[in-house]
């Protein structure tokens, strides 16, 4: 298995008092491996409204594989590795935002409801090195099999 190179992935989404909050977090599982420990924080809306705070933190290189891998999914894959120049940071972090709506279905795509955050090792810290691992990486893991959620 080759090396990836990334330090951690966050997965963050948010429950509302509206939302099954089962649903909420069956969507995050979507891009996690099988049971995986999320995070539950209870916060309040602006107007007094209930919202739970799902999080997890992907740090072993098999459980960063997954998460990643799940990206290759994407309908416009080719479109994200094309614009990581736009998606990673100074700090060397690539921010995505994934459709939680579809990932209630178990569905991979880019829309609103669930922020991913990689760590990207580059050494040195810079942005073009970063860009340059993540894209890599992310060729590699399309090359491979998407990831089963039976463990095979």
């Amino acid at each position: 298995m080759p090396r990836i190179p990334f330090h951690y992935v966050d997965l963050r989404t948010f429950s509302y008092e509206t939302e099954d909050e089962k649903r909420v977090e069956r969507a995050l599982r979507t891009f996690l491996p099988e049971e995986f420990e999320i995070t539950r924080t209870e916060s309040e809306g602006h107007h007094g409204d209930r919202i739970v705070v799902l999080s997890a933190r992907v740090e072993s290189a098999d459980d960063v594989r997954y998460a990643l891998g799940r990206l290759t999914e994407l309908p416009e894959f080719e479109g994200l590795v094309a614009e990581l120049d736009e998606r990673v940071t100074e700090n060397t972090e690539l921010f995505l935002r994934l459709d939680k709506q579809a990932a209630f279905g178990g569905e991979v795509r880019r829309g609103d409801g669930i922020t991913l955050r990689a760590k990207v090792e580059a050494y040195p810290a810079k942005k073009e090195a970063a860009v340059e691992n993540a894209r890599e990486a992310l060729e590699r893991a399309e090359a491979l099999d998407p990831p089963s959620d039976d463990g095979e």
